[in-house]
């Protein structure tokens, strides 16, 4: 079957992309001043339902190498993707430098992401987030228990994910399966394959920075994501600005200097995303591109300095 030139270029791209998330897998590398630079991601959500074609630009300028697709509500970039297609995705990732590294996808759930692994395969994505099913509020033995029966739920779709490369990443989130320290740890322990890991979420944790580096000591390698995102004042009410903030990294109370230190103490590998949920959802944290894009690079410098 013969191919059009521009199908062979599209495949020759998909393929090219297929090679980078080894390519890029280096957790921390030096620049020209020694100071620490972890691997961002950016999260296409911060800018709302704002059009991939002005996100994308915005990657480089925050020291991202990687876009978070999110879908609605917090975001509509998925939806853009389905809507533009393939071929033009890869495009404008190739337009600007940058690759995609994660869909974040819960509504989904952990059990429905068959064809979302092999769409992120095809276009060199290595990440999915989502959240975990089963049973809330328990602890010791009887939570154990239910997280061993989530991951045997999972084995048949990890191995989809061993087969396309892309890492399942669970968030300790509020009110789901895994969101307590204990929940993780027994993910930890207990998953059967590296493509199982856990999306590090400290917003929805106790705000205590020595208990959070200790979690991060006793996960280790098995965190694929770190969101650079505290609790504040919340976000699930309307609030000034100024309060929404709070939630970023340098602006509210928690200090990340012990969470950053346990990062690179267990040579951490993963995605670090600068982030925060805007109230309501589906609206940029900020009222412009750039404003949105200042105070990420606000929020990283303050980790960078760290």
């Amino acid at each position: 079957m013969s191919c059009s030139p521009d199908r062979r270029r599209f495949l020759s791209v998909a393929a090219l992309a297929g090679l980078l998330p080894g390519f890029l897998r280096s957790p921390v590398i030096q620049d020209s001043s020694s100071k620490p630079k972890f691997k961002y991601m950016l999260g296409s959500c911060m800018y709302g339902y704002t059009d991939l074609q002005e996100i994308m630009p915005e990657v480089k300028k925050i020291g991202a190498s990687a876009i978070d697709l999110w879908p609605k509500v917090h975001g509509n970039q998925r939806e853009q993707l389905e809507k533009m297609g393939e071929e033009k995705f890869v495009e404008l990732l190739e337009r600007y430098g940058v690759r995609l590294g994660c869909i974040t996808q819960y509504k989904l759930g952990p059990l429905g992401l068959r064809d979302e692994m092999r769409l992120a395969k095809k276009l060199g994505g290595s990440t999915i987030v989502t959240g975990a099913v089963g049973p809330r509020g328990l602890k010791g033995l009887e939570l154990k228990a239910a997280v061993a029966a989530f991951i045997e739920k999972m084995k048949p779709h990890l191995e989809i994910a061993e087969a396309t490369g892309v890492t399942i990443a669970i968030e300790n989130h509020a009110n789901s399966l895994i969101e307590s320290p204990e929940s993780m740890r027994y993910l930890a322990e207990l998953r059967p394959s590296k493509k199982l890991a856990i999306a590090f979420a400290p917003y929805h944790l106790p705000q205590e920075a020595d208990a959070l580096s200790k979690l991060i000591r006793d996960l280790g390698n098995s965190i694929e994501g770190f969101y650079a995102w505290q609790h504040g004042m919340g976000c699930m009410k309307k609030l000034p600005k100024k309060q929404e903030l709070l939630q970023m990294p340098g602006r509210g109370q928690l200090n990340f200097k012990p969470l950053i230190a346990a990062l690179e103490e267990v040579d951490y590998r993963g995605w670090v995303e600068i982030f925060m949920h805007p109230f309501p959802r589906g609206i940029p944290i900020l009222e412009t591109t750039a404003e949105v894009t200042e105070e990420i690079n606000r929020a990283r410098a303050y980790l960078q300095s760290l």
